[in-house]
């Protein structure tokens, strides 16, 4: 069952941040019918609601900024099925000559991140239906662009009305990389990095 969920994030947060692709994550969605904000666990790893052979479909877990609104396996859920991902962290690694190191990255005053999302729902002839979700991610901005070419897009709280499709406005706008101050980076231990999100 969903969860009304208006204003705040952390409550909706897995407190152990076991996400990972074909895994249930947390995910708000807007619900025009109720004219409410609603919690909900889908799968990660997007399957549209068109998809023609969805036992060997694949199932994006990332869809890019730059494209996200005219691709067909992202345009229709860019229209009309934005979300927001709460997450507390997510986990990059870096190659430097043969070492690897991983980082931690989470918003810098505390606060879980409220990732620009996707989802779909869809129906197996049995009538089973499933609800999916992946997460977008942009050009990397100062900060992360050292550790990785990508990261997810950021919405700050005044702008998730228009990326959830409660206010007008142009969703587009906001597929932005986050200003350097929002975010801190930090050393992680490899073993930490397993259970919760990475990008790739």
């Amino acid at each position: 069952m969903p969860n009304d969920q208006p204003d705040d994030l952390r409550p909706g947060l897995n407190p152990g941040g076991a996400h990972g692709r074909g895994r249930l994550g947390s995910v708000i969605r807007w619900n025009p019918k109720t004219g409410k904000r609603h919690l909900d666990e889908l799968i990660w790893g997007l399957l549209p609601h068109g998809t023609k052979d969805p036992e060997t479909a694949p199932r994006p877990i990332n869809a890019r900024a730059e494209t996200v609104a005219t691709h067909s396996m992202f345009a229709a859920a860019f229209r009309d099925r934005r979300a927001i991902v709460p997450m507390t962290v997510y986990y990059q690694w870096r190659t430097t000559g043969g070492s690897k190191q991983v980082f931690a990255i989470s918003r810098r005053d505390g606060e879980p991140m409220a990732v620009a999302g996707l989802w779909e729902a869809f129906r197996w002839r049995s009538g089973e239906i499933t609800r999916s979700y992946c997460i977008i991610t942009t050009e990397p901005n100062a900060l992360v662009a050292s550790i990785h070419d990508r990261m997810p897009v950021v919405l700050e709280k005044n702008d998730w009305p228009v990326w959830l499709g409660e206010q007008p406005g142009d969703p587009s706008a906001l597929l932005r990389p986050p200003a350097p101050d929002i975010l801190q980076v930090r050393p992680a231990s490899a073993p930490a990095a397993t259970p919760r999100r990475t990008l790739r």
